[in-house]
């Protein structure tokens, strides 16, 4: 009786799950509004309440703070020095979301990491409802709405819609660009088809002219590789002409040239050496970046970074090679192969250089999934077992974490953590008797909910990994209004976010000058450079006393580190 009342709830529990997927099908508004809510539920928690994450995120946002505070809109700096790195399109963004908060709330919303965010959150939903849109070009809305899903519970997607960076905002601009050159690519196919109009160009070549504002010239390599590899197989290239290629790169130039005209007439060299030169080619070739790893590196990382509908690609492999010479499987392919290829090849390797492939990959596994194309073999299936065990690894690896360096046990992360395992427990156990659909579902269930452990209680609750936060708010605790602050060997950007552009990053003896300077003054001395610290200040006869001292955590170097925060005694208590 008992196995007779399970089998009862798990059909039940089966059809409820192919109900909402039926709803969400129902209709281009009902997928919108559905992924619109999945792609909410998994990257929302955790974006105001996690920290600034050096390095890149904080020096995004210190420049557009720079921007807004001096009202300078055209100039791109961190500190007194230039970034050029990146063209000014996320800047904009950011202050467009950032200026009129603070305008609201007052100056104290320019040192919150969240309002910076919110670009990024939007970025990565619209990648999401783009994936979807263009998966209607190969699959039907059903199969489309899975590539959603796929993609809004892919761990590498959540953590950038995080992060106030250019990653999911490019991604965004790929796939939407992607979409229209796969709808010209199969309308010229199509006999008797009408040819595409003036809104699909219109929607490629803006797609294009904001990736590259966003990223450089990052988005004509993805683009630009798809186009060339359909051609020469094809052996023709006709289809590219719906795309109206000469009124659109018109319209591309209008909208990129004239802040790179006006940034080149004031920086010269200075931005070509730093964006082209150091950014682009130097990830390239530059080994110096110290982040070169061998060929493959991608391909072990995907099964992490597109957890959880990686291992459906791995079931899917059969059935995509069969029908490579599809016209669907080989415009997909085009997009992502030779991208892949190259990004294996380069020297610089980072994770998410391989975001703007992913929604091809989940189109891929759309497609079979609908045509129940998976594999079936046991040793593949077997593979399944990846869905439970990531939630488990993750959730025990951080609340051990909490439990070595903070001497907490987290229970507030215990209830999400056991929902994604429980989750994905079922979506592995149940693949057999449910398929990948329902499983996909529940896998999808399993990732938000370890989106809030992980993003909204365990790394928020990790403050010795963050000591810059701690440090900030101690000194924002004392009785100055406006403190200066003097960082000795904490050098990294979010000090200099948190402590506000004036922030001076010296060494230990720096330190001591800077408390001689005036008052409401704070150093913030590194152990190692302490006695640098003491002694220039009783060389100076200065007075001080030490307020606070704070520990944190180097994960990179795997050590523990002190810091001590002083101030003139002359300006104390």
């Amino acid at each position: 009786m008992a196995n007779a009342a399970s089998n009862r709830q798990e059909t039940f529990g089966s059809r409820g799950l192919i109900y909402i997927l039926d709803v969400a099908a129902a209709s281009h508004r009902n997928a919108a509004l559905f992924l619109l809510l999945v792609s909410l539920l998994a990257f929302l928690p955790g974006v105001n309440r996690m920290p600034p994450m050096d390095r890149e995120e904080p020096r995004f946002a210190q420049s557009t703070r720079q921007m807004i505070e001096s009202g300078d809109y055209l100039d791109i700096r961190f500190q007194d020095g230039f970034r050029y790195s990146k063209p000014i399109g996320v800047y904009w963004l950011q202050a467009l979301v950032v200026k009129p908060v603070s305008m609201v709330v007052g100056p104290e919303a320019l040192s919150k990491i969240g309002y910076y965010r919110v670009p990024s959150v939007l970025g990565a939903i619209g990648a999401v409802l783009a994936t979807y849109w263009a998966a209607l070009a190969f699959v039907s809305r059903r199969g489309a709405v899975l590539a959603g899903l796929m993609l809004a519970s892919s761990i590498l997607v959540g953590l950038f819609a995080r992060l106030a960076t250019t990653d999911s905002l490019l991604l965004m601009t790929v796939t939407f660009a992607m979409g229209a050159m796969a709808r010209a690519y199969r309308q010229e196919a199509r006999t008797g088809a009408e040819p595409p109009g003036m809104a699909l160009a219109a929607i490629f070549w803006t797609a294009l002219a904001a990736g590259f504002m966003l990223k450089g010239p990052v988005i004509l390599m993805f683009v630009g590789l798809t186009a060339a590899t359909l051609a020469i197989i094809d052996r023709r290239a006709g289809w590219m002409m719906a795309l109206r290629p000469w009124l659109g790169l018109a319209w591309f130039l209008v909208l990129v040239v004239p802040w790179f005209a006006l940034i080149l007439m004031r920086s010269g060299r200075y931005f070509l050496a730093d964006s082209l030169m150091r950014d682009f080619l130097g990830r390239i070739a530059d080994i110096r970046e110290f982040r070169f790893l061998p060929p493959g590196f991608y391909l072990l990382a995907f099964f992490v970074t597109f957890w959880p509908a990686s291992l459906l690609a791995g079931l899917a492999t059969p059935a995509i090679w069969q029908s490579r010479h599809s016209m669907p499987t080989r415009f997909l392919l085009a997009w992502l192969v030779p991208s892949w290829l190259l990004l294996e090849l380069i020297l610089t390797k980072l994770p998410h250089f391989g975001l703007p492939v992913y929604p091809a990959v989940a189109i891929l596994i759309a497609g079979c999934i609908e045509t129940h194309q998976l594999s079936n073999k046991r040793w593949m299936v077997a593979g399944t077992f990846w869905w439970f065990f990531v939630p488990v690894f993750v959730s025990v690896a951080g609340i051990l974490a909490l439990i070595t360096l903070e001497g907490r046990l987290g229970f507030s992360a215990w209830p999400f953590a056991a929902l994604a395992v429980v989750f994905a427990f079922r979506a592995w156990w149940l693949y057999d008797d449910d398929g990948p659909e329902r499983s996909l579902l529940r896998a999808v269930a399993a990732s938000i909910m370890l989106s809030v452990a992980l993003y909204a209680v365990i790394l928020p609750s990790l403050s010795t990994m963050f000591p810059t936060m701690q440090l900030q708010r101690a000194i924002r605790g004392t009785d100055c209004a406006d403190p200066r602050i003097a960082s000795a060997g904490l050098h990294e950007p979010s000090m200099v976010f948190l402590g506000g552009t004036n922030t001076q990053l010296t060494d230990g003896a720096g330190a001591a000058e800077f408390l001689r300077g005036g008052t409401c003054r704070f150093a913030i001395v590194e152990s190692r450079y302490d006695r640098a610290f003491v002694q220039r200040a009783d060389a100076l006869g200065l007075r001080y006393v030490r307020e606070l001292r704070i520990e944190g955590f180097n994960p990179a170097r795997g050590r523990r580190m002190m810091f001590s925060i002083y101030r003139s005694r002359g300006d104390a208590n």
